[in-house]
Parts: structure tokens; C-alpha cells; sequence
């Protein structure tokens, strides 16, 4: 069989058929190819859809990096533009659920964090159930959030000091607790 070149930009169907069943293969060069081929296109259509650079960024890498790991299956898309662009969308709206759910979580956690320890509207929240709800907050937090919003609250830790402990920078600290709290 006579090997196809990468570089080449032609959209026929036959090319991306073959780029597609090399890639499955396991063939980094070919999936390198259909990278350059796409990824301008995809982080377009991510940015546009989440007015984030850092997002589409981030959503990009995600999406080829599936790709990558689910390569047996590349020879079976039919149309890659069509198929990057379903993927596409479909990555961007679990960003978007897993980001409200996520502001929910932390309005969750502000509200409690904010509210003294022994009231309510309707009187006295006894600091044991208080407590408990706090505990079912932090836990809906993401992991990295958990670990970092528990060694401060918790354990008293200073932000140099969990950065120490977690292997981060102070400022990362810092932001994850603020995220942890908004």
C-alpha cells in the first residue's frame, strides 16, 4: 500500500477515510495531521461558545485528547467535520451543566459560610446540624476544592502552608479557596 501524505489539506473523503483508519491504527503522525487539519476550527467554535479563551482552550485539548484515547473507533466516523462539531457541542453544554451546578454548590457553600453558626430565619440551627450541612457542601465541591477549603477551615492551615502540603503555589491556594466561596 502506497502510504498517503499527511500534510496534504484536501478535504476529499478518501484521504480522511485513510487518515482515519491510520489513526486507529495507533499512527501518532496521521492523528497529528487531522489535529492541524481541525483544531482551529473546533477552538473557534468553542470560543464562540464559551467566550473563554482559557475554556476553549482547555475544552480542545479534552476533546482531541479522546479522541486520541478512543482511536480504534476513528475508522468508523463518516465525516470528521460533522463529527468534530457534534463532539464539540456536546463538550461545551457539559461544561455548562457541570459549571451551574457547580455556582449552585458554591452558593450552597457561601450561604453557609456567610450565616452564623447558631441561626436561621426561624431561630436557632443547632451547631451540630449547622455542621452537617456544611459537611454535605464541601463535599459536592470538586476534590482539589475539598482538600484545599478543609486544610484551611478545618485544620487552620495558612495558604503558604496547604501550598507546601499540596505541592502549589500560594496563589493557587488563594484562588481555589475564593473559588470554594463564590
Amino acid at each position: 500500500m502506497k502510504e498517503q501524505p499527511l500534510h496534504s489539506m484536501t478535504d476529499e473523503p478518501a484521504d480522511e477515510t485513510i487518515l482515519l483508519e491510520r489513526i486507529a491504527s495507533g499512527d501518532e503522525r496521521a492523528f497529528a495531521a487531522l489535529y492541524q487539519r481541525y483544531w482551529s476550527k473546533v477552538f473557534t467554535y468553542l470560543l464562540r461558545l464559551t467566550k473563554s479563551r482559557e475554556t476553549a482552550e482547555e475544552l480542545l485539548s479534552e476533546i482531541f485528547t479522546r479522541l486520541w484515547v478512543n482511536r480504534a473507533a476513528a475508522s468508523g466516523i463518516g465525516n470528521v467535520d460533522a463529527f468534530l462539531s457534534k463532539v464539540t457541542y456536546n463538550r461545551a453544554i457539559d461544561f455548562f451543566r457541570f459549571a451551574a451546578k457547580e455556582k449552585k454548590i458554591q452558593a450552597l457553600v457561601t450561604l453557609e459560610l456567610n450565616r452564623h453558626p447558631s441561626q436561621t430565619n426561624d431561630g436557632y440551627l443547632a451547631d451540630k446540624e449547622y455542621k452537617a450541612l456544611l459537611r454535605q457542601a464541601i463535599r459536592q465541591l470538586p476534590p482539589q476544592r475539598q482538600r484545599v477549603f478543609t486544610l484551611s477551615r478545618e485544620q487552620g492551615l495558612t495558604h503558604e502552608e496547604i501550598a507546601r502540603q499540596l505541592n502549589m503555589s500560594p496563589q493557587t491556594v488563594k484562588k481555589t479557596m475564593s473559588n470554594a466561596r463564590t
